[in-house]
């Protein structure tokens, strides 16, 4: 990674005595920006700390001094010096006297875009997010080289403020072959992002600092005009541009959508919800959280749909080591349910979290390259039996030609009572089993039953003991007890043929709530129980989730158990 930064050009607007002790400094070469405000001391400021340079306070002549050495001051009071990166901006009083300077270091880092080259290189549209001084501008800078050098493209700056590529007529080499559109004020950054785009032919606009609403119209008005735009816009994450109404268009839009009596019954929502309005002008969002640690987003509008019901996204995370190595991980973030309004703060807040794998920061390996990241609510029953249970027999090689638990030929007569009968349907649909329901006790072959029904029934056990049915009891009319009531009648004992279908019938009556736990457990195995060997500490669930949670790792062969205090009870996952 190579920087320049032409960090003399920059002190040498300073009093010479500041000046002095600067070029002296041993934290000289990360210099940020220098303060000087009338009647305080002078003030150096590092990437960890800040620092006076003098006792003396600066002076009205010290201020006037430096502006005489840079250049004038535009409509956004910044200036900047001939041939280089660096950003002088002033503070004015009530009458436009300047009185106040922060001069910034500019710096053109080569090398930094080397987190995210593969999605430049894809030609969709990438929004950078971050805090000042995360790098955003340094960011855009390298991108604008690249695709103008490296891919050979026609890329213009829009550089409001001189900023991107410097100031002066003749733009700073760090951006390469890029061209660059100067805007005279600020307030007219989106007509020259239209007018870059009427008049030079570009296959890529490149724009900082996206901050009002017609910029954000300008923005839409380009990606659909097939030009490939990366810029920046004000705040750290998506559910800041979710939330403010004048930017919300670059990730979609947001409107209130009215559902039917069946449709919000369905998704166990309100009837109104939040929800996309359009296609995001960005396909791609890029959080700069810090220099070396970048969250990527890589479908905009799967984010925003996935806020928007309520749930944490799963991004991933890039970093980079001190070989300049680029790590890929994914963030397990909370999956904190359902949520009636984005609107309220809470939306945006995860669910309590516990002590364990996920509250530690840690990142999970990606899976395989081409591997769905997430899965889609019409393939996920699939996708978690396919990827992790194939190694099992199907069901269907189960001979159909056995005894009932009497001698009984088959197909046989089960007489269900207290249990659910569109359950009992549902099993034998689903695992083709030789059963059928009756509603004559005479005619059954056995009896499924409620465990506390038939303690409570004296009168059903002194029938089935006239007729010598026997009676199969189980512990409560959910879908896997249902299950293994009916393998026990049918004497269908071996898990290794069963499993796979069973597990199957369990996910398909799952809830979504439940479909995410059973993904988080799903994760949590796969990527690091197995491969690593190392327990893990699932996020607090309710008693029938922690249940489903159980079953679920009993398919992989493992122990797990509950533990904690409600509501914070929640599962951890053991190593075979």
């Amino acid at each position: 990674m190579t920087i320049t930064d032409d960090l003399q050009k920059l002190l040498d607007i300073l009093p010479q005595d500041l000046r002095q002790k600067l070029e002296k400094h041993p934290q000289r070469d990360s210099l940020v920006e220098v303060v000087l405000d009338l009647g305080r001391r002078p003030e150096a400021r590092f990437p960890n700390q800040a620092e006076y340079l003098s006792d003396t306070p600066v002076s009205q002549e010290v201020i006037d001094d430096c502006i005489k050495r840079v250049g004038s001051f535009g409509g956004d009071n910044r200036a900047g010096i001939e041939q280089t990166l660096h950003r002088i901006s002033a503070i004015r009083n009530r009458n436009g006297k300047i009185i106040g300077l922060t001069c910034r270091v500019g710096r053109a880092v080569f090398g930094t875009i080397g987190m995210i080259r593969d999605l430049v290189e894809t030609g969709k549209s990438i929004l950078m997010l971050g805090r000042p001084g995360v790098g955003k501008t340094t960011a855009l800078r390298e991108i604008a080289r690249v695709l103008a050098d490296d891919l050979h493209k026609r890329v213009v700056i829009i550089d409001t403020s001189n900023e991107i590529a410097g100031d002066g007529d003749v733009p700073h080499p760090a951006i390469g072959k890029a061209r660059r559109m100067q805007v005279a004020h600020p307030e007219l950054q989106h007509q020259v992002m239209i007018e870059a785009v009427e008049n030079h032919m570009p296959e890529v606009i490149v724009i900082d600092e996206i901050g009002t609403e017609l910029e954000a119209l300008a923005a839409r008005t380009i990606a659909e005009r097939g030009v490939q735009l990366v810029g920046t816009a004000h705040g750290n994450q998506i559910e800041n541009l979710i939330k403010n109404p004048t930017l919300s268009d670059l990730v979609g839009g947001i409107q209130a959508v009215t559902l039917g009596d069946d449709e919000a019954r369905r998704r166990g929502s309100q009837k109104t919800v939040l929800e996309r309005k359009a296609p995001p002008t960005f396909e791609i969002a890029v959080e700069m959280l810090e220099r070396q640690r970048w969250v990527i987003h890589e479908s905009v509008a799967d984010t925003v749909d996935t806020l928007l019901r309520g749930h944490q996204p799963s991004p991933q995370v890039r970093t980079v080591d001190e070989d300049g190595k680029v790590k890929i991980t994914r963030q397990l973030t909370a999956l904190n349910g359902r949520s009636q309004s984005l609107g309220k703060e809470e939306s945006f807040v995860p669910a309590r979290q516990s002590n364990g794998w996920r509250s530690s920061g840690q990142m999970l390996p990606l899976p395989p390259v081409g591997e769905p990241q997430k899965l889609s609510r019409h393939s996920e029953f699939e996708r978690l039996l396919d990827e992790s249970l194939n190694q099992f027999d199907n069901f269907n090689d189960v001979e159909t030609k056995l005894a009932g638990p009497n001698g009984e030929d088959l197909p046989l007569h089960v007489y269900p009572y207290g249990v659910s009968r569109s359950q009992l349907e549902q099993v034998i649909e689903v695992l083709n089993l030789q059963v059928v329901l009756t509603k004559d006790i005479d005619s059954a072959d056995a009896i499924l039953a409620l465990r506390s029904h038939v303690k409570n029934h004296a009168k059903l056990r002194q029938m089935a003991k006239a007729r010598q049915v026997p009676i199969h009891m189980i512990k409560s009319s959910t879908i896997p007890q249902i299950t293994r009531g009916l393998r026990r009648l049918l004497n269908i004992d071996d898990p290794e043929t069963t499993d796979d279908r069973e597990l199957q019938l369990f996910l398909h009556s799952a809830s979504d709530d439940e479909i995410d736990a059973l993904e988080e457990a799903r994760l949590a195995v796969e990527q690091i129980v197995i491969p690593k060997g190392q327990p893990v500490e699932l996020l607090p669930r309710s008693p029938q989730v922690r249940k489903m949670q159980h079953e679920l790792v009993e398919h992989y062969r493992l122990k797990s158990h509950s533990f904690g205090e409600e509501p914070n009870r929640r599962l951890r996952i053991y190593p075979a």
